[in-house]
């Protein structure tokens, strides 16, 4: 299965992106908010446990980016992440585009994300992209065996096929909003009909 030609093979930067209402609210969430999100979220991989996470939208399988649903906070935060989102992505130029995954991440000092890539069919489409809402500049953000700080503030989509990791060895939170992204116009994969027959055959 390979990946989407489109997606960067490094890190892309999209440019600067206004933050400052978003950073606001997330620096002002509970630490009960944090607790409950955290301890309720779909996104329970090994290499992420550093990690505590809000999820706002994530996908229903991981076959099929195409199909996401809703998480409870999504509603409620509509208004600060779409400008942001919207922003982020405009360089892409896409006339229909889809947000399938949007989340906050944090990492507290001293976390550390061990070499992963993304491994299921749902993360190989969609672009993968970052917006630092807040940081240090002892957050490093390694791929492929170079390593990147990502300035809070602006948007960089991320190669999540290649083998990433992150590290926090400042003395202060690392969040992020993490979100993936896709033109719902570009045509299929050919292994995605290839992908999708293997399980209904598997089923019956």
């Amino acid at each position: 299965m390979t990946a989407n030609p489109r997606k960067t093979g490094s890190i892309r930067h999209l440019g600067p992106v206004h933050i400052s209402e978003l950073k606001k609210a997330v620096l002002a969430l509970p630490e009960s908010v944090w607790d409950a999100e955290n301890d309720s979220k779909p996104n329970r991989f090994d290499a992420l446990d550093a990690t505590r996470h809000i999820v706002f939208r994530f996908v229903s399988n991981f076959i099929d980016w195409r199909q996401s649903f809703d998480r409870p906070l999504w509603n409620e935060w509509r208004p600060l992440l779409e400008p942001v989102l919207a922003q982020a992505t405009a360089a892409y130029g896409y006339a229909n585009g889809a947000f399938p995954r949007v989340m906050l991440a944090r990492m507290a000092p001293g976390g550390v994300i061990q070499p992963h890539r993304d491994q299921s069919p749902a993360a190989k489409w969609p672009h993968k992209i970052h917006v630092p809402l807040q940081t240090n500049d002892d957050v490093t953000f390694e791929i492929d065996g170079s390593n990147y700080h990502l300035p809070e503030g602006e948007a960089i989509e991320l190669n999540n096929m290649g083998l990433h990791a992150v590290a926090n060895r400042g003395s202060t939170d690392r969040i992020h909003l993490i979100f993936e992204y896709f033109d719902i116009d570009q045509p299929l994969p050919d292994w995605f009909a290839d992908l999708q027959a293997q399980i209904a055959a598997a089923g019956r």
